[in-house]
């Protein structure tokens, strides 16, 4: 089995817990480079916020907002455009603001929140570091109005708090059939330590979007199986990918429900090059 497309997630990948990038990383994206390998970002961000560091990476493709956009590096066009229906986000945002839950959403070039929090405030600190020039973060009265107004694209939305009870929450959403809700706990040791805060948080995506189908889109793009797959990832968005992949990865640090479907665990924390042992070993 020869490894023809390289997909990885960022946050917890790549990118380590306080947004730092191993030297060995960039070094093993060099040898992907070298091999002629197809390299695939894979991230639960939007483009705008992802843009940068896959021009950094020199990327052949950008999957973003867990799959509801697919961008060819390599010629600029975009392959796939998954949006949410205004109808499904005022369904999910109305819900979410009855138990006084934060939301954001993300559109090709803006964050779009009532006040920056916890994603989008952990978005707004990294993009203060390091400013792309394409990401805009819009502050509005209500998101509501906003959702009701506003002609623009909504990729995702995502519900934060601090509070018990938003994986409960998630059965109340799943009546809706058009839409995907992904709950991920940034408690405890996957605390998140740009803003130093425990939360949980929803991804609410447009049905049957995830990373998992948005790799089997690049199969059949680059008439390539899934055996000539290799995923890497940390998190449980990145479950089904590393699963279903004919390589499947969970580097040092994952969550355990991805550890227990990767065919290999880093042994290499993301902080020391978890990404570059992974290239190593494969390819």
């Amino acid at each position: 089995m020869s490894v023809k497309l390289i997909a990885s997630d960022l946050d917890g990948t790549i990118i380590d817990r306080n947004n730092n990038i191993s030297e060995k990383n960039f070094e093993a994206i060099n040898k992907i480079h070298e091999k002629n390998i197809n390299f695939a970002v894979c991230t639960g961000k939007s483009y705008s916020v992802s843009k940068k560091i896959c021009e950094q990476f020199n990327a052949s493709f950008g999957i973003f907002g867990n799959g509801t956009q697919i961008i060819d590096f390599r010629n600029g066009k975009e392959l796939l455009r998954n949006t949410l229906s205004k109808q499904d986000l005022l369904f999910s945002t109305t819900l979410a603001k009855r138990y006084n839950f934060h939301i954001h959403l993300y559109t090709d070039t803006q964050i779009i929140s009532e006040e920056l929090k916890y994603m989008d405030l952990r978005n707004f600190i990294i993009e203060s570091r390091n400013p792309t020039n394409s990401l805009k973060f819009k502050i509005v009265p209500n998101i509501i109005d906003y959702i009701e107004k506003s002609k623009s694209d909504v990729f995702s939305a995502v519900i934060s708090t601090e509070s018990s009870i938003l994986e409960e929450f998630t059965n109340l959403l799943s009546i809706n059939n058009n839409i995907v809700c992904t709950f991920i706990s940034k408690r405890g040791k996957y605390k998140d330590t740009i803003i130093n805060k425990d939360y949980d948080y929803i991804n609410i995506s447009p049905l049957h979007i995830n990373k998992n189908e948005a790799l089997k889109f690049l199969e059949k793009h680059l008439s390539i199986s899934k055996l000539d797959i290799m995923a890497i990832g940390d998190n449980v968005n990145d479950l089904e990918m590393v699963k279903e992949s004919g390589i499947g990865v969970a580097v040092n640090g994952a969550y355990d429900e991805l550890k227990n479907v990767a065919r290999y665990v880093t042994k290499a924390s993301v902080s020391d090059g978890a990404f570059a042992e992974a290239v190593e070993k494969f390819i």
